[in-house]
């Protein structure tokens, strides 16, 4: 096998991982994402951990077909080292998904409670007409004070630009 039908075979390989992926992220959309975020970790890294098969050659496989392979067929001794090579990629990226969380964890939650506080503010407010106006009410001095009542049947002439 030459260098450049390795290197096309590697390539294969990862856009038909790449595929598996996309399809594994749609098989569990519809789960709560508690669950469904660690088994698309968990799948990445089945499908994208690899693992040397011959380290003369510097040649290295998919950890999950190795041990798949070597243990159906039982021929080769690289299950063990492609099974703690599995664990090993899992353990780093389920640190790394661990560390994501916990930064993502308080960003959330402050969001949530901005929301909440909008929601609130949105529901309290008066949906009055005169309250609505750009530039405050037309009556209103600095202090607060209202102005007197216009008579009955009198109507607010504004001008037309």
């Amino acid at each position: 096998m030459t260098e450049n039908d390795y290197l096309i075979a590697w390539g294969l390989y990862a856009i038909a991982a790449l595929g598996c992926l996309l399809v594994w992220c749609r098989l569990t959309r519809f789960m709560w994402r508690w669950l469904r975020e660690p088994l698309r970790v968990l799948m990445a890294v089945l499908l994208f951990s690899p693992t040397i098969i011959d380290p003369v050659k510097d040649q290295f496989a998919p950890a999950v077909a190795i041990t798949a392979l070597d243990l159906a067929f039982k021929v080769g001794d690289n299950v063990w080292r492609a099974a703690s090579d599995l664990l090993m990629y899992t353990l780093f990226a389920f640190c790394l998904y661990a560390v994501f969380v916990l930064i993502r964890w308080p960003i959330e939650r402050a969001r949530k409670a901005r929301a909440a506080q909008n929601a609130d503010f949105e529901q309290n407010r008066s949906i009055d007409p005169e309250d609505d106006q750009p530039f405050g009410s037309a009556g209103d001095d600095r202090y607060g004070r209202q102005p007197a009542p216009r008579p009955a049947g009198t109507t607010r002439v504004e001008p037309r630009v």
